[in-house]
């Protein structure tokens, strides 16, 4: 599978080394980051009214020192899609003196393949492994 060389691409080919699906649908964060902590809760209520299929969490970010928004969005992560989605978002953030600042999955997605699938268990005598 090639990707263009850019960082979507870089994260996508990242993601295929990491063994990931990317034909199948997946929880994508996107995050927003803002100056005000005003501004950042004007686009969670908005983003919160147009679209009730994102799960959106606000926290101030210490690394960056901004507060951030992380838009989780269910989608299949391929490119132009992921590209359409961030550039939506940035100019909705750019309305409110935000931009966005990257995306991300957590690696272990449901029905990957995961050695930590099977619920912890310690052996004792009514095993039968």
């Amino acid at each position: 599978m090639q990707f263009p060389a850019d960082d979507n691409g870089q994260m996508l080919q990242a993601m295929v080394d990491a063994g990931m699906d990317l034909t199948k649908s997946m929880d994508i964060d996107f995050f927003l980051v803002f100056d005000e902590r005003s501004d950042a809760e004007s686009v969670l209520e908005d983003l919160t009214a147009k679209n009730d299929s994102v799960d959106l969490e606000l926290q101030f970010n210490e690394e960056v020192e901004k507060w951030e928004i992380i838009a989780c969005y269910h989608m299949v992560p391929e490119y132009n899609a992921i590209l359409a989605k961030e550039t939506e978002l940035n100019n909705f953030a750019g309305e409110f003196d935000g931009m966005t600042d990257g995306w991300g999955v957590m690696q272990h997605q449901d029905g990957d393949d995961f050695a930590g699938d099977e619920d912890e268990h310690e052996c004792d005598e009514h095993c039968h492994h």
